[in-house]
C-alpha cells in the first residue's frame, strides 16, 4: 500500500473497512484460514481431532478436581457426566476466545515475508487466526451437542441461537486479536503478559465452576466480567434450552464493540511502523 493508499485507510471509517476486508479480501482470508488449521496438525496423527481431545483432558481433570473432590453442581441434573457438559459447554468458547487473541499476538512476527509486500492486506492474518479457532469451536460443539444427546436425550431448539453469540465473541476477539497483533511487534514480551492475563481471566470467569459457588464479596468480579454473560448464554441455549441472557450480552457487545472499534483504528495507525520493527 502507497502513502496515498495509507491516508486513505486512516479516513476510512471503521465499519467501511471491515466490510472492505470481508468482501475484497475474503479469498484471501479463506485461504489463511485453511492454512493455518493445516499447519498446526501438519504431520500429526490426531490431526483436527486435537482440537477436541485436548479440551476434553482438561474436562477430565477439572471435572475430578470440582465434581469428584469439591462436590461441585452445574444445573439440576447433577452427576459428574452433567458437570463434564457444562464445563465444556463453557470452555469452548473461551478456548475460541483466548487462542484467537494469544495467538494474534505473535501473528505478524511468524509472517514477515507477507507483511513486506507492499499490497498484502496485513490486518488480515488476526483474522485468520480469530477465524481458525471459531472453526475448531465449532467442531468441539459438534462435539457437544452429540454428547448432550447421548446423556440427556435430548437437543433443545434453542442452539439455533448460536450465531447470536458468536457475533459479540468474534468482535471482541477481532477487535483485541489487531490490538494484541500490534502491540506484539513494538513489545515482545507482549506474549508472556497476554498470557498470564488471560490465563487470570480465565479462572475470573465461571468456566470451571457454577456461579452460585462465588462468595458474595466476589459476585462483582462476574457482574462486570464481560465474557460471564457469554458464557452464562452458551450453556442456557445449547444445555437448557432457554433463551441467552439478553441484559448480560447487552454488557458484552459494548465491550465487544469497543475492543473492536478502538483494535482496528490503533492497528491501521500503528501498521506503517511494521516493516521497520520487525
Amino acid at each position: 500500500m502507497g502513502e496515498a493508499g495509507y491516508q486513505a485507510s486512516l479516513r476510512m471509517p471503521v465499519w467501511r473497512a471491515g466490510v472492505r476486508l470481508a468482501t475484497e479480501h475474503a479469498g484471501l482470508v479463506r485461504s489463511l484460514v485453511r492454512r493455518e488449521l493445516m499447519s498446526r496438525y501438519k504431520g500429526s496423527l490426531g490431526g483436527l481431532a486435537w482440537s477436541i481431545i485436548t479440551p476434553l483432558v482438561m474436562i477430565a481433570i477439572f471435572t475430578l478436581i470440582f465434581s469428584g473432590i469439591f462436590q461441585a453442581r452445574f444445573g439440576s441434573g447433577g452427576g459428574h457426566l452433567n458437570f463434564a457438559l457444562y464445563l465444556f459447554c463453557g470452555l469452548l468458547p473461551w478456548i475460541a476466545f483466548s487462542e484467537g487473541v494469544q495467538r494474534s499476538t505473535a501473528v505478524l512476527i511468524e509472517n514477515v515475508n507477507l507483511i513486506k509486500r507492499v499490497v498484502f492486506p496485513v490486518e488480515a492474518l488476526p483474522v485468520t487466526v480469530v477465524l481458525a479457532a471459531v472453526c475448531q469451536q465449532m467442531l468441539g460443539t459438534a462435539a457437544l451437542l452429540l454428547a448432550a444427546v447421548m446423556i440427556e436425550g435430548r437437543l433443545h431448539i434453542t442452539a439455533l441461537l448460536l450465531p447470536v453469540l458468536l457475533v459479540p465473541q468474534l468482535l471482541a476477539a477481532l477487535g483485541l486479536g489487531w490490538l494484541m497483533a500490534s502491540l506484539g511487534v513494538f513489545l515482545r514480551d507482549m506474549a508472556q503478559f497476554n498470557q498470564l492475563f488471560l490465563q487470570a481471566w480465565m479462572y475470573l470467569t465461571p468456566i470451571f465452576y457454577p456461579e452460585e459457588m462465588i462468595p458474595e464479596r466476589f459476585v462483582w468480579l462476574v457482574k462486570f466480567n464481560p465474557m460471564a454473560p457469554l458464557v452464562r448464554s452458551y450453556r442456557r441455549i445449547l444445555l437448557d434450552g432457554q433463551m441467552p441472557d439478553w441484559r448480560g450480552l447487552s454488557i458484552t457487545l459494548v465491550f465487544a464493540l469497543l475492543c473492536f472499534l478502538f483494535g482496528y483504528w490503533w492497528f491501521e495507525r500503528t501498521k506503517k511502523a511494521f516493516v521497520d520493527v520487525i
